[in-house]
C-alpha cells in the first residue's frame, strides 16, 4: 500500500509541475524563502549566545 501511495504522490507532483509551472515555482520560492528565514533566525540566535 505504501508503495502505491508513493507512486501516486509522485504522479501528482509530475502532473502539477506540467499543468501549473508558475504555481510550482511559487511553491518552491516560498519554501526556499522559509528556509532562508529559518537560517537567518538560527544565525541571530547563535550570535546572541
Amino acid at each position: 500500500m505504501k508503495k502505491y501511495l508513493t507512486w501516486a504522490l509522485g504522479a501528482f507532483v509530475v502532473f502539477y509541475l506540467l499543468t501549473s509551472p508558475s504555481g510550482a515555482a511559487r511553491v518552491v520560492h516560498n519554501a526556499l524563502g522559509s528556509l532562508a528565514s529559518a537560517g537567518n533566525s538560527l544565525s541571530r540566535f547563535v550570535n546572541a549566545l
